[in-house]
């Protein structure tokens, strides 16, 4: 059996034996990510470039997520059904093909029009990867594995766009999207060469899937999970769209509103591994509760402050929540479904993630408008409380269930 067909409780007791499959994902991960994501800071310039305005370039990022956000359920099932292999190598593969098709693109739409199989590509391969550290991981180690992983990715994604940037300006901004290309497809046939093969997790009938689908939707715990994951995402999107339109009007020079992005991102980074620690020894729903309540705390507190000094606190809050929050949310994930179901479950949270920004960026736009980003900051804080309350009472309500506690196990 390969480590994407065994299921965790067969897992060997300690980590010595998935060391070497386990710093593979990671490695995986970080290469995946790092590649796509050194496009960021280069897309809005190359779509100017090529005509496009501030709405357009709206438009080609709101096509990434849109697709991200519809296609993490089936891209799931897929894993479940197939095997993790196949996905994670497809999804590399197209996001290879992606940033080829940019370089060659001539206009705004048609770089939306690509964006779209971008996003397919992050809704095979991250499902997909998630999926496979929970096989490869016993459950009593959950917590530092996801610790681990996503300190990984979330570490490719803030060097990612630095590369980007200084290729960008050495190379030029064409000759970034070929770079990440070329890199892309090396990781992919690394991912196809190293892998395990895997056998389909259910058989041909259409019925097991369903079932799948229908006991998961069931699982108050995986729903408490997705509903949080929702919650906290709509105030980060509204944070990652929003904050740098607040600070111009607050007089802040771009850098230093990078510098604020970079606190959040440094304090998500860097409490990942701790708080994975922490969540295997721990009820996971307190750190739930504990980086949904910081996280609220961090964005509702932006539109009170003036000073970059402030600025930074409320980021390092929130990015210590985010951590808190989203490291524990990713074992429980993990936990409250069987092994043959991860695929899907793991769909579902990569597309809460998205559908959550999405939200953030569309409604908390219009109350800006109507009310300003105090209130609009105050909203996305509301609205992660308001996750927690929903968090809380499903978790509650299927601990009860079960007859014990769902989250955090003594090592």
């Amino acid at each position: 059996m390969t480590p994407a067909d065994t299921p965790s409780s067969a897992a060997p007791p300690g980590l010595r034996a998935t060391y070497g499959p386990f710093l593979l994902l990671c490695l995986l991960g970080f290469a995946g990510f790092f590649c796509s994501y050194m496009r960021i800071p280069v897309l809005p310039l190359f779509a100017a470039s090529l005509g496009a305005g501030p709405d357009q370039v709206g438009l080609i990022n709101g096509a990434f997520m849109l697709a991200t956000a519809t296609l993490s359920i089936p891209a799931g099932l897929l894993a479940d059904r197939v095997g993790r292999r196949f996905p994670v190598v497809a999804g590399l593969a197209l996001l290879a093909v992606t940033s080829f098709l940019v370089a060659l693109c001539g206009s705004a739409w048609q770089m939306a029009a690509v964006y779209l199989l971008f996003g397919a590509g992050v809704a095979a391969f991250a499902p997909a990867m998630l999926s496979l550290v929970a096989d490869t991981i016993p459950p009593s180690r959950l917590g530092q594995a996801y610790g681990w992983y996503t300190t990984a990715i979330y570490l490719a994604m803030t060097l990612g766009p630095a590369a980007g940037g200084f290729l960008g300006k050495s190379l030029g901004l064409r000759q970034v999207f070929i770079v990440a290309g070329g890199l892309l497809a090396l990781v992919s046939l690394c991912a196809l060469a190293a892998l395990p093969s895997a056998r389909s997790r259910h058989g041909s009938s259409g019925h097991a899937v369903l079932y799948a689908t229908c006991r998961l939707l069931r699982n108050r715990r995986l729903v408490a999970c997705l509903l949080a994951t929702v919650g906290s995402c709509v105030g980060f999107g509204a944070f990652l769209s929003f904050l740098p339109l607040y600070a111009a009007g607050k007089r802040f020079d771009p850098a230093e509103v990078g510098i604020v992005f970079a606190v959040q991102a440094l304090a998500n980074v860097v409490s990942r591994i701790p708080v994975g620690f922490l969540a295997d020894r721990v009820d996971r729903r307190l750190l739930v509760a504990a980086g949904l309540l910081f996280f609220a705390a961090g964005l509702s507190s932006f539109g009170l402050c003036d000073r970059l000094p402030t600025l930074m606190l409320c980021a390092l809050v929130m990015g210590v929540g985010m951590a808190l929050a989203f490291t524990a949310i990713g074992a429980l994930v993990a936990e409250s479904v069987a092994p043959v179901e991860r695929g899907l479950a793991m769909g579902m949270y990569n597309s809460s993630i998205y559908i959550g920004m999405m939200a953030g960026s569309a409604t908390l736009g219009t109350i800006i408008r109507l009310f300003g980003f105090r209130v609009a900051f105050a909203a996305g804080g509301i609205v992660a409380l308001f996750s927690l309350v929903l968090f809380a009472a499903l978790t509650r309500h299927a601990a009860r269930a079960a007859g014990g506690a769902p989250g955090g196990t003594s090592p």
